[in-house]
């Protein structure tokens, strides 16, 4: 019997990553065409894609995620952790190594591709994504362009050329992107299963949150802890704040370096301070209260990105399992005395936490409201909560 060879054709490369450097790694395309430049960082998570892919602090990042299965569960328009849906989508791009299967989960809406397309976000697989982790651990985050053309046609030189002048995120300001435009109120609690989300009807303490790219979640569990929360832009001043008369007041996480936010919005933070009233820091909130306080802040080598970072909790003596994002770290050693260290990084010794000894305000650089998790540090919003009620017990 004679058997006829069958023709064989090569798929077409539908994507690049071109780092600035010239190196090119070749793909297939997801979710929406075209190209977006940003810094390339990698996500150690297993779960919560969508939310990681919402978070306003990815603002200007592109996100290779090391769990090989992404998108199987689908999206849903309730796991969205932007609250701006105005602002920017958070990350630029997402790179990860399968295919995206067919959703196989009961609260899917809709196919991650859609979903990518829907909110012009363009992606990539069929990467080793192992390799580029290993890339970015040795190298840094470099900048980079990804793109996305059905037919594979590239101008590799203009996309390299892109890449190596974006100015990168050291030294930008990326809030103005994120933060909203204009004061609102929010009452709702964290979700429940056969009931969804709830709301808060007999609030005990009034926060304002300053808005530099806050996550939902955040909101949700403040609500959660019997607050009622007014949200506020980033660029709000003191005086307008103290005039809502908070109990407290929350400085949220974001995008950016914060020595550049920090231009409008630490003093703002300082005169908040000298007020005394109660004050609590997550993320870009945290490394603007150690400006506020007299430190400095840094860029760091790789950043800190997943759901499975162990942090010392010095307060309690406990170690943590915690979420992280952020590039930029508060330098420990040039924290001034009345700014006690009370977390650290159990895998580099970065810091994560300082409280003041003089002011009753505390912050930490991990997210402890992470959705879907971890929830060991969900603590610090009882914390928050009691000291609120601590500086009205004794007024």
């Amino acid at each position: 019997m004679k058997v006829e060879n069958a023709a064989w054709t090569k798929p077409v490369h539908t994507a690049r990553l071109v780092l600035a450097d010239g190196s090119v790694i070749e793909g297939f395309g997801l979710g929406a065409t075209g190209s977006a430049v940003g810094e390339v960082c990698f996500n150690t998570a297993m779960t919560g894609y969508e939310e990681i892919l919402t978070d306003p602090s990815y603002a200007g990042q592109i996100i290779t995620f090391t769990f090989p299965h992404i998108g199987n569960v689908g999206t849903n328009e309730e796991d969205i952790e932007m609250v701006n849906m105005a602002g920017a989508s958070g990350a630029r791009g997402v790179i990860v190594h399968a295919p995206i299967t067919d959703p196989a989960n009961h609260r899917s809406t809709r196919h991650l591709d859609a979903w990518l397309k829907a909110r012009g976000i363009v992606g990539l697989c069929g990467v080793d994504t192992r390799a580029l982790t290993a890339l970015i651990r040795e190298n840094g985050m470099p900048n980079a362009v990804i793109a996305h053309a059905p037919d594979g046609a590239f101008d590799l030189a203009a996309l390299t050329r892109e890449a190596k002048q974006w100015p990168g995120i050291d030294g930008m300001d990326l809030v103005p992107g994120v933060t909203t435009a204009q004061r609102f109120s929010w009452d709702e609690t964290t979700w429940t299963l056969g009931e969804g989300y709830g709301r808060q009807s007999a609030p005990k303490h009034r926060v304002v949150a300053i808005d530099y790219g806050v996550k939902r979640n955040i909101l949700r569990l403040m609500a959660s802890a019997g607050c009622a929360v007014t949200v506020v832009p980033a660029t709000t001043s003191a005086d307008e704040i103290l005039a809502l008369k908070p109990d407290g007041v929350f400085l949220s996480n974001g995008p950016g370096d914060p020595a550049e936010t920090g231009k409008y919005s630490v003093p703002v933070i300082r005169a908040l301070l000298e007020a005394k009233v109660p004050t609590f820091g997550i993320c870009l909130g945290h490394q603007m209260m150690a400006l506020a306080v007299g430190a400095r802040t840094m860029k760091m080598h790789q950043g800190h990105h997943g759901a499975n970072h162990p942090v010392m909790d010095f307060t309690t003596g406990k170690v943590e399992i915690v979420s992280m994002n952020h590039g930029f770290a508060v330098d420990v050693a040039t924290l001034p005395a009345n700014a006690k260290e009370t977390h650290r990084s159990l895998f580099d010794g970065s810091n994560c936490g300082i409280a003041l000894s003089d002011r009753p305000a505390f912050s930490v650089q991990h997210h402890p409201e992470a959705s879907p998790g971890p929830q060991d540090s969900h603590y610090l919003f009882k914390r928050f909560v009691e000291m609120m009620a601590t500086a009205k017990a004794a007024a």
